[in-house]
């Protein structure tokens, strides 16, 4: 619609940026030999690239496209980032959902960015453009620490603090785990490290699919047991089964909240783990988990929580013959 109304126009040659599509976004409007994809998350990586995209990083670009995020210091820094990769004066067009807060974006860009273009409305979207070069230098913010020495990163999970659920589930944690664990959707590695500070541990498989968040694990884990793996925890398979998988899964997939998504890291999880394996599970207390653990697993314990999560050890998982 905005190509159709002129709302914003794509010189006649040069590549053109898209950063973080998601899988299921709709590029057809654009002309797909000149797209570069811009995205850390493996299953988008792997959608696109399955499409026939060429993947970033790429640049510099004769235009660019951003698929606004939630997180506002991660949208400001995507701008940053999208306004150093093109062309000075390159116009770059910025498309979200007015839940995903771009109303309150184009407001603050008018208010400091000269260049913006009035923006094109539907349904629940808008789309609006402005000129390379002209994005607040302080909107580029790069890795942060945060209480307990960690490292973070704009838009990964939880990138201000230490979550409540993982930290109930660092806690839990027995003085002993078995020599080979694995992490499935290990962030940024907080739970990570309270597994490598456990004795028996010989080797972890820290296995992220944001690689914002697995660079800033391996800054968190200098420690040579630590393996990192980019890839989708839900379809990971380890080199030799785990003896135990600590997790605390993520339940939205996209916008919506999507209690299939922490069901298939369990599935994961039975997968990997040895016939004697532990699962060891923070969830939130709504979820519901319970029938696909009993499925899975002969013993499925609650070892403890609160109002708002639950911890889970299950252990000797089902083999279907």
């Amino acid at each position: 619609m905005a190509l159709d109304a002129g709302s914003w126009e794509l010189p006649a040659s040069g590549d053109i940026g898209v950063w973080r599509p998601v899988a299921g976004d709709d590029l057809a409007a654009l002309p797909k030999a000149r797209v570069v994809v811009q995205t850390g998350f493996k299953p988008d990586h792997d959608h696109f690239a399955a499409l026939g995209y060429r993947m970033g990083p790429g640049g510099p670009f004769a235009a660019g496209l951003v698929c606004l995020p939630r997180a506002k210091a991660a949208a400001r820094n995507m701008l940053a980032v999208a306004s150093a990769a093109v062309a000075p004066g390159a116009m770059i067009a910025v498309d979200g959902q007015k839940t995903d807060g771009i109303d309150a974006l184009f407001r603050e860009c008018r208010a400091v960015m000269p260049g913006l273009r009035d923006p094109l409305s539907k349904a629940h979207g808008k789309l609006f453009t402005f000129p390379a070069g002209v994005v607040p230098k302080e909107w580029a913010v790069g890795p942060q620490q945060i209480e307990g020495g960690f490292t973070t990163a704009p838009g990964v999970f939880s990138a201000d603090g230490v979550d409540r659920g993982s930290a109930l589930l660092a806690q839990a944690l027995p003085a002993d785990l078995p020599a080979k664990v694995g992490d499935l959707g290990a962030g940024w590695g907080y739970l990570s490290r309270a597994i490598l500070a456990r004795s028996g541990v010989r080797h972890l498989d820290v296995v992220e699919a944001e690689a914002d968040a697995l660079d800033c694990a391996r800054l968190n884990l200098p420690d040579p047991r630590a393996a990192f793996h980019w890839a989708d925890a839900t379809t990971f398979r380890p080199d030799r089964l785990w003896g135990a998988v600590v997790m605390n899964p993520p339940f939205h997939q996209g916008r919506s909240a999507d209690p299939a998504l922490g069901a298939a890291f369990i599935q994961a999880a039975h997968r990997g783990l040895a016939p004697d394996g532990s699962l060891w599970l923070v969830a939130n207390r709504h979820l519901p988990y319970d029938r696909t653990l009993t499925g899975m697993f002969r013993k499925v314990e609650e070892i403890g929580g609160d109002a708002a999560f639950r911890l889970t050890c299950a252990t000797a998982p089902i083999r279907v013959r």
